[in-house]
């Protein structure tokens, strides 16, 4: 890749971006100032010009990569037959088929149903109605560090208030925000391992001091944190949280959003707990690219709602079944989470090298490929550094590397490259953080 580059925004994004100032909300953020003309495996060409390799993924959308040639062909295909009738009026055998295969890839040896929307924050806001419908009970408990979405039920559940929540109130009632497993941050300052919050026993005391279980209609968690830091929760985290949810029969949500389809090394994050949710969200990678999501859970409890009580105009649209349908071969490929492994130990160790080189990072952690530097200005009180964070991703865009931030605090360096990303596309990318991370350190 050429490291020869037009500075950003370069003349032709300027221009576009004057169309954005005049008719897009300010409340519409973007990362990298640029326009992306184009895109293929793990790479990005803008309007002027400027190659980068992409960490972004779209927001962990393409772990398949840009435009994979079996997920375009199908596209192309579905297009030739049709577009759209709502399931609601037909049913169209691209759904059946999806819901047929989500089913049974995901974990739980029970019979599971599913329910196909748009979005990530339709599959919470759904679930959650599905939960209560099958309890008949109302409350909700989330966690801190969560991010669920931006409607309005799955903004009350996600935790950062700024820029998410701020003014956007009041939110939704009945839902309760439990302590996360965060061991870089316990609260307790010991051993996390010792740290009743760190392990999930926390959870039994919420349920006395702050709603009953008798109340609760599901508990919804991230098995890693995304939006919230790329936070790793103790091993025994989502195990413990998943035995007080059955002993108290509250229905455990998990939201897998961005955690799902390899990402983590397994095809979803609950595996390496050895938990089956009764109810799962999906979306992002599932359909590379086009917009998609799914609630998959025990049948009898997805069946609990009525007649007419769940969908909507363009849930399951036929060209993003087709889509998601592609995607499943190639992320259910052995050799691709075999892939996938690889990457990740790659991205481990070299991140693992840049917190023994520099101060700044405070901690360097991830589960498989979703992996992240937690920058700190001081690692002893881990004050956060969020202004330093925002350079070193200014640091990679104009080197030629999208890469996003993440966390309450602003600081944390997240990684989302491709799964499929070359072994040299990778040692580019990771270069360029480096790179940009010494500049910063220094």
């Amino acid at each position: 890749m050429s490291r020869t580059r037009v500075a950003l925004p370069g003349p032709r994004a300027q221009e576009l971006l004057h169309l954005r100032e005049q008719y897009v909300p300010r409340g519409v953020a973007t990362t990298v100032p640029t326009l992306v003309a184009q895109a293929e495996g793990a790479r990005l060409r803008d309007v002027d010009g400027n190659e980068f390799i992409d960490f972004a993924a779209g927001i962990g959308v393409v772990n398949v990569g840009h435009r994979p040639a079996p997920v375009v062909e199908a596209v192309r295909a579905q297009v030739d037959r049709l577009l759209h009738t709502c399931a609601h009026v037909a049913m169209y055998e691209p759904y059946l088929r999806l819901a047929e295969r989500l089913a049974a890839v995901t974990p739980g040896g029970w019979a599971k149903k599913v329910l196909l929307v748009n979005s990530g924050a339709e599959a919470v806001e759904n679930a959650v109605k599905i939960a209560r419908a099958a309890t008949g009970r109302r409350a909700v408990v989330c966690f801190e560090y969560a991010f669920h979405g931006r409607t309005l039920l799955a903004l009350s559940l996600t935790s950062k208030i700024k820029p998410y929540k701020f003014g956007f109130g009041p939110f939704a009632p009945e839902v309760y925000r439990a302590p996360y497993s965060y061991p870089y941050r316990c609260p307790r300052g010991g051993d996390p391992a010792d740290c009743p919050i760190c392990t999930g026993r926390a959870l039994e005391a919420f349920l006395k001091t702050h709603v009953d279980a008798e109340e609760v209609a599901a508990v919804i968690v991230e098995p890693v944190a995304g939006e919230g830091g790329f936070i790793v929760p103790r091993p025994e985290f989502l195990p413990t949280v998943a035995e007080i949810c059955r002993r108290h029969g509250i229905l455990l949500i998990a939201d897998e959003i961005q955690t799902g389809f390899g990402r983590t090394g397994r095809l979803f994050a609950v595996e390496h707990a050895g938990v089956a949710p009764d109810l799962l969200v999906l979306s992002k990678s599932l359909a590379a690219g086009l917009p998609l999501a799914a609630v998959v859970g025990r049948a009898e409890v997805m069946d609990a709602p009525g007649v007419g009580g769940l969908g909507g105009t363009f849930g399951g649209n036929p060209v993003s079944c087709a889509a998601a349908l592609a995607t499943l071969d190639l992320v259910t490929d052995p050799a691709f989470l075999e892939r996938a492994g690889r990457l990740a130990a790659a991205v481990r160790a070299r991140l693992g090298q840049m917190a023994g080189r520099y101060p700044l990072v405070g901690e360097a952690r991830g589960l498989g490929a979703m992996a992240a530097l937690e920058l700190v200005r001081d690692r002893a009180t881990k004050e956060p550094a969020a202004e330093e964070t925002a350079a070193v991703l200014r640091g990679c865009h104009e080197r030629g590397l999208f890469i996003l931030k993440a966390g309450v605090y602003d600081n944390v360096v997240r990684l989302l490259p491709p799964l499929t990303i070359s072994d040299e596309e990778l040692e580019t990318g990771l270069q360029i953080l480096e790179e940009a991370l010494a500049a910063v350190a220094a």
